[in-house]
């Protein structure tokens, strides 16, 4: 097919997009750690919720463990990797007491909440979550206090039902990673029922998360379809699916690599909406984009909000180690 024969089809690139600090942060804990100690290295979990960059870490001799004791005893000199997403307390613990090197990745806006509930706590305040249950993060915000010091609200309905053992001694944070507007109307909910109920000393969801979703509803008017690059259990990218439609594109969908479009289905559109949740890599963004301009005559125009410049340092022992543009390409292209 030649150029003029390809439909016209504008893409509003959103910008930020992919990647935010905390999840390059861990990524490059990974990999500098194979640089310094060699592989393999594991890992505790997906260090980030992403096929693509979990198998790129893999091929360069990560090993991905779900537990610690799965590293086998001849390994256990080598360094053990916590993800992006924060562990329990129980998990360093049991790295201790097995003799394990341990590098905590988890993102530093992770352990900020991991913080203000502590500081609830500690303060003699029954701590209310709002998150998803079953989320990594979640689970590690809940393995930082005693059991049954915190309790888990996911909606609306949940702080509609929530019963309290002491209504005047609550504090509540939030999984960083939620749609801005849906924490909203549910923390406006607790507040409503519980006056006394004590907010953290900083906003719980993340600037990367704010970020993005603040973008996708700028875009997403008018676009026939929004594509958000993610994997299916990363918690932030489904909630920017979920905002586009909310803010106005026509559909959106979730998509993990470019051989997952089904063309029939997109059919004649002339406006695409596309970016990407804070654990998908830029080649995956650069891949998608040119899987359309195959079959269509592109013009991609940036829709773009702020810029973002944080940057989270390395864990000590690794910041002597030089990380350059190579080490890095099977994520940034």
């Amino acid at each position: 097919m030649n150029i003029a024969a390809k439909p016209p089809l504008t893409i509003r690139l959103c910008g930020p997009r992919g990647f935010c600090a905390g999840v390059d942060r861990a990524i490059q804990i990974v990999v500098l750690a194979l640089k310094s100690y060699g592989a393999p290295v594991y890992v505790r979990h997906e260090i980030v919720h992403n096929r693509y960059v979990v198998e790129g870490l893999e091929a360069k001799g990560a090993v991905f463990v779900e537990e610690l004791d799965e590293i086998p005893a001849e390994h256990r000199a080598q360094p053990v990797v916590f993800s992006a997403h924060g562990v329990p307390k129980s998990v360093p613990e049991d790295a201790v007491s097995r003799n394990l090197f341990y590098l905590d990745a988890t993102c530093p806006l992770v352990s900020k909440v991991h913080k203000q509930a502590m500081r609830h706590n500690r303060l003699g305040r029954h701590v209310v979550l709002i998150g998803h249950a079953g989320h990594p993060e979640v689970i590690g915000t809940m393995g930082q206090l005693p059991e049954g010091s915190v309790s888990l609200i996911e909606t609306i309905e949940d702080a509609d039902a929530y019963i309290p053992v002491d209504a005047d001694n609550l504090g509540y944070v939030t999984q960083t990673t939620l749609s801005v507007d849906d924490t909203a109307g549910v923390i406006a909910r607790l507040q409503e029922r519980f006056p006394n109920l004590t907010a953290p000393a900083a906003d719980s969801i993340c600037y990367a998360t704010t970020n993005r979703q603040e973008v996708v509803k700028q875009a997403a008017p008018g676009c026939d379809l929004f594509i958000i690059v993610g994997a299916p259990n990363s918690s932030n990218s489904k909630r920017l699916v979920e905002v586009a439609l909310r803010a106005g594109a026509k559909k959106s969908i979730l998509v993990q690599r470019a051989a997952e479009l089904d063309w029939d289905e997109i059919g004649a559109i002339s406006t695409l909406g596309l970016s990407a949740g804070a654990s998908a890599p830029e080649v995956i963004v650069n891949e998608i984009i040119e899987a359309f301009r195959a079959r269509f005559d592109a013009r991609v125009e940036l829709a773009e909000t702020v810029q973002e410049t944080e940057n989270f340092l390395v864990n000590r022992e690794l910041r002597s180690i030089e990380l350059t543009a190579a080490d890095m390409a099977f994520v940034n292209g």
